[in-house]
């Protein structure tokens, strides 16, 4: 004798439809800073200006992030170069011994094009240098973390060299993220190289590198 169909439906979850809504309207929420950052300017990050951006109630931020702050500080974190595009070179990087020059030509290569090819990155490196906020202050201390180990790190492959690596390093960090900075936002030329040219930044990757593997000889 067959059994008969089991025709009983098996309850749904009750709490993945709402988990989900909740999810989709955070990252909304989380993507209108961006948004309003480009349009706006760091002067423009409101809570009315997000909440308009989003399309969401001005309510929601305060129950999702509780305040404004956090919901910024949150989003740079997630447009970090070195939390997020970096993150796995990083994480590669703390785990060996020592780190060659080419492989600090290629992390810092990667921040080079990173801030040239990202406005919102650009305008948070903007925000950084003009404002003395603790949120900026937060991201920077949290970089300078991370900078410290990986510059320990290629120290260690150039132990016979007299070069002070932390200097050189700084320089040109700074100035790569300045010429990046300078291209776009300004337009004009840097001692004769237009950085929005690819001929220009190969030319500024080929001397990256030279300074890199010549002074820590």
């Amino acid at each position: 004798m067959k059994k008969a169909p089991n025709t009983e439906q098996k309850p749904r979850k009750v709490t993945s439809g709402p988990v989900r809504e909740k999810a989709r309207t955070m990252n909304r929420i989380i993507n209108a800073v961006g948004k309003v950052l480009k349009k706006h300017g760091y002067p423009g990050l409101t809570i009315a200006n997000i909440a308009t951006e989003a399309k969401v109630d001005r309510k929601l931020i305060y129950t999702y992030f509780d305040n404004l702050d956090n919901l910024v500080e949150l989003y740079i974190e997630k447009r970090d170069y070195w939390k997020t595009k970096a993150k796995s070179t990083i994480s590669k990087l703390l785990e060996q011994d020592i780190i060659q020059d080419d492989e600090m030509f290629a992390l810092l290569q990667g921040q080079f094009n990173a801030v040239l090819n990202d406005e919102i990155l650009q305008r948070i490196l903007q925000w950084e240098l003009s404002e003395n906020k603790e949120i900026l202050r937060k991201l920077a201390d949290s970089r300078e973390e991370i900078g410290a180990e990986l510059i320990r790190k290629y120290e260690k492959s150039h132990s016979n060299s007299d070069v002070d690596t932390c200097a050189i390093l700084a320089l040109q960090t700074a100035g790569l993220y300045y010429l990046a900075l300078h291209a776009k936002t300004n337009g004009s030329t840097f001692c004769g190289l237009d950085l929005n040219t690819e001929q220009d930044q190969e030319r500024v990757s080929a001397a990256l590198r030279e300074i890199l593997t010549k002074t820590q000889t």
